[in-house]
């Protein structure tokens, strides 16, 4: 999937891939894509939950060995 800016959070536990994803996202415009680098496996199921309440869109999710990679669509401002 084709992002338009990459957050290595490889090593970080939660909270700290949603912290560092909403940070970040505030960096970029909205329809941009956010790839999220992780091997924190919670974040399988807090990332597609933090979109929901935040309104952003869960595009998807990409295994690779211990990494996971997750993509987000920022969609408001």
């Amino acid at each position: 999937m084709k992002a338009d800016k990459t957050l290595d959070c490889v090593g970080l536990y939660c909270p700290m891939p949603i912290v560092k994803t909403s940070e970040k996202l505030r960096e970029l415009k909205p329809g941009e894509v956010l790839e999220v680098i992780a091997d924190d496996k919670g974040i399988k199921q807090d990332m597609p939950a933090w979109c929901r309440a935040t309104g952003h869109e869960f595009l998807g999710m990409e295994e690779a060995g211990s990494e996971i990679k997750v993509y987000v669509k920022k969609t408001h401002p």
